[in-house]
């Protein structure tokens, strides 16, 4: 077994883990489980799944250390209960893909036993980071094994509540404290919940700190029955699976290590069983977050739009979340100056989410190299804060190029459009965007476009024209500072895109949500982009309107006050559309009456709702209509 020393230089990277044979990367991943179950973690979670377990599962992957259930057990009583009921580890998924997987699985099952799979109902709730135990009401014991724990019944003596004051005897749940008050009350003298909550657990003596979290009601036992839920079918998870685990991580004030889901049909439940580590009817998402330590060979800069100058980590070639990696993004010069990344570091380098690269942080430094002129124009590069930056924004090729290229990506209508044609044109004197709407086949061949390349590019500036495209993502595309699509939306439910060009600093900044230093670099860059909007207005774009917010509008306008009901499939989440129709005094039911006065209808609408409509003498309005309206008072 290693040594506390050789430990102790693993956690603080001072040994890499490329250093470490097999057998001591299984040697530190038991201690570190061993040392987590006992409340007193050497290693975040994330490293330790995602850094530590992931190598290991590389080198060793059929070791019987990787199928083990994670006992609960130690530092506790050596007496072991039998548990009311089986307690086992949940399965993971750090991918989309493997949530796939298991949904696969549960087809699968279903069909065999002439289930519906419409009819297959789930479940999702945030997935705690606590002490896991089992409450019959009388008793409160570890999870141990999954068969026998330990009875810790002394944490409810000791005081420790039940999460929303409920009733004890909920079964199933975990010991946590309450993350707003660990952050505000411990994080100077723990350095994980973890290590708190130990303390809660212990046979010893409650300590000042814990006596004060129960007191306050900050520590506590939290039944999962008693966690906020999503319930639905399996369509509307895999249409909403990213929001739904978003909503449940954001809806507890607790640790949390992602989100569970499980089916809830008791047949199928059956059915589908379990292993001797976890129930298949059962998994756990977490985000992908894979590391690894990597050598950095060389560092070059790049340009961005606005000016930026980013650098650029070219790195050994490593296999990373099922992808090679041959780059990532050093931020900012202000990063590679303070942590010394250049030709020869050692970074940490993380792919959340399976998506971009990204260096953590500089495990091994070197020598650094800080560019004095920019790589695309060789102007004199300036210092604003931690960014390096090329002031010269109107005649930098890059930057122009970055603009358009942009211009393009935000659209999201066009797929012509891309860095190669950018360059190209860039390259035959198309300095703007409005220069490439007044192109025609015949001067895209002369360009050097192949005949049907031109075609097709010349198709698509037309359809892109004539497509309805909401009016914020139009006004995000220019690029303007502090102006992305969030904050567009946002302008645009105060004042209409007509409007916001002859907005005052002032004006701007009385809008909820925008600092007057927001305010006035969106004032100075709404003021530069103007000439390319009226360009492009002028050449003709189907804007569609952003709904305006009660405070923006006629207090008397065409449906307030008046019952309407979606049905069909909207152009945004309903929810959302919702939300907005009832800000501006508008009645939304879910089916139509004698009562309803308007049907708003999408795409793929049911007879039903239409029959009643008609039957009613109820007004049948398209979406397009209904939004056409509501703008044009």
């Amino acid at each position: 077994m290693l040594s506390k020393k050789t430990v102790e230089k693993i956690t603080t990277q001072k040994t890499l883990i490329s250093d470490l044979s097999d057998d001591e990367l299984l040697d530190f991943c038991i201690i570190a489980n061993q040392m987590y179950r006992k409340g007193e973690p050497i290693v975040s979670d994330e490293d330790y799944d995602f850094v530590y377990i992931a190598e290991l599962s590389k080198r060793l992957p059929d070791h019987p250390f990787l199928q083990k259930l994670e006992s609960e057990n130690e530092g506790f009583s050596e007496e072991k209960l039998k548990l009311p009921e089986r307690m086992l580890s949940t399965n993971k998924a750090y991918s989309w893909e493997e949530i796939q997987k298991w949904l696969e699985r549960i087809s699968k099952s279903s069909e065999e036993i002439n289930l519906l799979l419409k009819d297959v109902q789930l479940k999702g709730t945030a997935k705690l980071d606590g002490f896991a135990g089992y409450d019959d009401g009388t008793k409160l014991y570890t999870r141990g094994d999954g068969n026998k724990g330990s009875d810790i019944s002394r944490v409810f003596k000791r005081g420790l509540g039940v999460f929303n004051d409920s009733q004890r005897g909920q079964g199933a749940g975990e010991i946590v404290v309450k993350r707003s008050y660990f952050e505000s009350h411990l994080s100077n003298h723990f350095e994980y919940p973890r290590n708190f909550q130990a303390s809660l657990i212990k046979e010893k003596e409650l300590n000042h700190f814990a006596l004060d979290a129960i007191t306050n009601k900050a520590a506590l036992f939290v039944p999962f029955s008693q966690l906020p839920k999503w319930l639905g079918d399996i369509d509307t998870f895999t249409n909403n699976f990213e929001n739904i685990v978003n909503e449940l991580e954001a809806g507890v004030d607790f640790d949390i290590d992602g989100a569970v889901f499980e089916v809830i049909n008791p047949e199928l439940k059956t059915h589908m069983g379990s292993n001797r580590k976890f129930h298949r009817w059962q998994i756990a998402y977490k985000e992908n977050k894979e590391k690894a330590q990597v050598k950095v060979l060389s560092v070059t800069a790049q340009v961005g739009r606005t000016g930026k100058i980013t650098p650029v980590a070219e790195l050994e070639p490593t296999l990373l979340s099922g992808a090679t990696i041959y780059r990532a993004t050093g931020h900012h010069y202000g990063l590679v100056k303070e942590q010394g990344l250049g030709s020869g570091s050692v970074v940490e380098l993380t792919r959340s989410g399976l998506v971009i690269p990204k260096i953590n942080k500089v495990l091994k430094p070197a020598e650094v190299d800080i560019p004095a002129q920019c790589p695309s124009c060789n102007a004199k590069l300036s210092w604003d804060s931690d960014f390096l930056m090329c002031l010269n924004h109107d005649s930098c090729p890059d930057q122009i190029i970055g603009k358009m290229v942009y211009f393009y990506k935000i659209l999201a209508n066009n797929d012509g459009f891309g860095q190669a044609t950018i360059q190209k044109l860039y390259d035959q004197g198309i300095r703007q965007v409005s220069d490439i709407y007044t192109l025609k086949a015949t001067d895209l061949i002369s360009m050097g476009f192949g005949e049907k390349t031109s075609q097709n590019l010349t198709e698509q500036l037309i359809r892109s024209r004539q497509e309805s495209i909401e009016d914020w993502r139009f006004l995000a595309a220019f690029g303007v500072n502090r102006l992305g699509m969030g904050n567009c939306e946002n302008l645009l439910k105060n004042y209409s895109i007509s409007q916001v060009f002859n907005l005052s600093v002032e004006d701007i900044s009385n809008i909820d949500g925008f600092a007057e230093l927001t305010a006035e670099l969106i004032f100075k860059g709404l003021l530069s982009v103007k000439p390319q909007y009226d360009a492009l207005v002028l050449g003709g774009f189907e804007l569609e309107k952003t709904f305006l917010s009660i405070n923006a509008i006629q207090s008397d306008g065409p449906f307030r006050n008046k019952k309407i009901v979606f049905t069909g499939a909207m152009s945004r989440p309903r929810a959302e559309l919702e939300k907005q129709t009832k800000a501006l005094g508008i009645v939304v039911s879910k089916s139509v009456s004698s009562k309803t006065d308007f049907l708003i209808t999408g795409e793929s609408v049911g007879q039903s709702k239409l029959k009643s409509a008609n039957a009613n003498g109820v007004s049948i309005l398209t979406e397009e209509e209904f939004l056409k309206i509501l703008n044009t008072k």
